[in-house]
């Protein structure tokens, strides 16, 4: 197995456990399975259940599209190593829709809520003598629950609209690992290409009894870029690595991170005795030397602008729903939208596997994270949002793939953000929040409309051909009226009095178009066509329309492949083009008049070709 393979690429560990496979499996429609004691009886699990595969998927071997809200999922686990002194068992979940329990040779080993992110259990106190271990997981998703973040999952039993079957339980990698009582927990790496060094922070898993080395060495090939140590006896550090090979100017290109050359520095971190003879934990990792940022209505890559080409993607498989088929499935999506021509991809209503976050990284794809949404304003569903939310900043914020943070979409769960201050002030408070965690990255409030403190002032406009288009975003003038009072959707486009600081103005949902469904067929979409030719050239019609504004900065397509009902892909479900690849790679790679410098560019590649 690679790195990639590891469910966690930004920390790799060589040795681990898989736990995906079969595991028993139990619905629990009347929820008495706690009281009824199932995390110690074998006989409720007679049903076999594939995991990660939610079991309202035909790949979890259960499909049940209409799953009562709690299921049990029982497994015995022969360990491939046993922790022997001073060493812990760690078990690691991806990801467990919504709440989930955990039982392990029938003691509660913890408890997570929060349906997108992961959580690690030490379950070295609850082992038993034999080798063999039993893992009893019980999770809740309460499809009544309006105040919990589920993004595009349906509440009703059947998918309507624009909304899809549910995912419940575990959808993510199951893995065990056996670490030393100190141990590196966690990793994060912050670049600064001005300053040729990169940040590194540390999280152990424990105050160490005595200080103790950590030990880091960055290459690019063979290269040594830099060795450090540094002496620490905190759990948290931080400290600054300098790359001299940074400082040349004209040798800087061949270190930083772009779609077009996604180089990254492999790192070997290291903790030590305090001594440092003998080596207590090591780990694998990775860096992308990259800025991004806003200025003058332009985002910023590596201090230059850039117009941002990127498609909506919902990632979503019609035989495994959010969790995808295989981890090569993973890289695939990511090799698709680039095959199309995108460089980047707005990752819908969904927070994606980690695996396909590296992917982005190696293979050079741009990625906005956005937290799914709750359909609910109230307390419970800010204090849950915000929780699972600052979770996902902490898991991604060292990948330079990510470059944006949506925290909310289109109003949902703030609806009323135009009247009611108390919506709005969540919005702000979560922009500034994030801002407070990653300075570096650009934040949106809200994307579509009603942005209340932004730093990219994300447009949702649905308009059928391109010329409306033409006639919104030719000049300044046009942008300030959609700001202002002619929004493109009947929704107002900024509330409050934002000041203007630069943010660009970006398109982040055009397009929607259909091939024209069967009579007898399900289908959303935002404006249809009869055939594949005809699909081209409303893509071509709305792209030049909006390549041609001097104004908008980027643009994101709606969307990567049909999913269930909403057949707007650019791709059939099962990743079949609708359109040849090339062409629309042609369309997308015409110059942006707003970046001048892509007319340039083009007329270099022609000349190369």
């Amino acid at each position: 197995m690679t790195d990639l393979d590891y469910p966690r690429p930004m920390l790799v560990r060589p040795q681990w456990q898989d736990l995906t496979g079969p595991w028993g499996f139990a619905t629990d429609a009347e929820d008495q399975g706690v009281s009824r004691g199932w995390h110690q009886d074998a006989a409720p699990f007679a049903r076999t259940i594939t995991v990660p595969f939610p079991p309202e998927s035909e790949l979890s071997g259960i499909h049940e599209p209409d799953c009562p809200d709690v299921v049990w999922y029982r497994r015995e686990v022969a360990l491939g190593r046993v922790p022997g002194p001073g060493e812990r068992l760690l078990l690691h979940f991806g990801a467990v829709d919504h709440r989930a329990r955990v039982w392990v040779n029938g003691v509660r080993a913890g408890d997570h809520e929060g349906g997108h992110t992961p959580f690690t259990l030490d379950i070295t106190e609850t082992l038993a003598p034999a080798r063999e271990q039993v893992i009893v997981v019980r999770a809740e998703d309460d499809r009544d629950d309006t105040s919990q973040p589920r993004g595009k999952q349906d509440w009703q039993t059947e998918p309507h609209g624009i909304w899809y079957h549910r995912t419940t339980g575990i959808w993510q990698p199951v893995w065990a690992e056996v670490v030393p009582d100190v141990h590196l927990r966690a990793v994060h790496w912050t670049p600064d290409v001005p300053g040729a060094a990169v940040t590194f922070e540390v999280e152990l898993s424990r105050v160490p009894a005595s200080p103790v080395e950590v030990r880091v060495k960055l290459t690019l090939d063979d290269e040594a870029l830099a060795v450090q140590t540094f002496r620490t006896e905190r759990r948290l550090d931080r400290w600054t690595i300098s790359l001299p090979a940074a400082r040349h100017q004209m040798e800087l290109s061949r270190l930083l991170w772009s779609p077009e050359r996604p180089t990254l520095l492999d790192a070997v971190v290291e903790v030590r005795d305090g001594d440092g003879d003998r080596v207590v934990d090591a780990a694998r990792s990775y860096v992308g030397l990259r800025s991004v940022g806003i200025k003058d209505g332009r985002f910023l890559l590596n201090g230059q602008p850039r117009y941002l080409r990127l498609v909506l993607a919902q990632n979503y498989w019609p035989g495994s729903h959010l969790a995808a088929p295989s981890a090569e499935a993973l890289r695939r999506e990511v090799e698709l939208a680039k095959e199309l021509g995108f460089d980047g991809v707005r990752i819908h209503q969904k927070i994606e596997d980690p695996r396909f976050l590296a992917w982005c990284d190696r293979l050079g794809l741009f990625v906005w994270d956005e937290m799914p949404s709750a359909y609910e304003y109230s307390n419970r569903m800010v204090e849950r949002v915000t929780r699972e939310w600052l979770e996902l900043v902490e898991r991604d914020r060292s990948h330079p793939s990510v470059i944006t943070w949506v925290v909310f979409n289109e109003s949902w769960g703030v609806w009323h953000g135009l009247d009611v201050e108390a919506q709005r002030s969540v919005t702000r408070a979560l922009y500034h929040l994030t801002k407070s965690l990653d300075p570096d990255r650009p934040v949106i409030s809200n994307d579509g409309w009603e942005h209340t403190e932004s730093d990219i002032w994300g447009l949702h406009d649905y308009a059928p051909t391109g010329q409306p288009f033409r006639e919104r975003y030719a000049d300044r003038d046009g942008i300030d009226r959609i700001l202002g009072d002619r929004p493109p959707a009947r929704r107002t486009a900024l509330l409050g009095d934002p000041v203007y600081r630069g943010q660009p103005v970006m398109l982040t949902e055009i397009g929607g178009t259909s091939l024209r469904p069967r009579q007898d067929e399900a289908w959303h979409g935002y404006a249809t066509v009869d055939s594949a030719e005809a699909l081209k050239e409303r893509v071509r019609d709305i792209v030049d329309a909006v390549l041609d504004s001097p104004e908008v900065a980027g643009l994101c397509w709606t969307q990567l492949t049909d999913t269930e009902q909403e057949t707007n892909g650019l791709l059939t479900a099962e990743r079949v083009p609708k359109i040849p690849f090339e062409e629309v790679r042609r369309i997308l790679r015409r110059p942006a008049r707003s970046v001048p410098a892509e007319a340039i560019d083009a007329a270099r590649r022609e000349a190369r070709e």
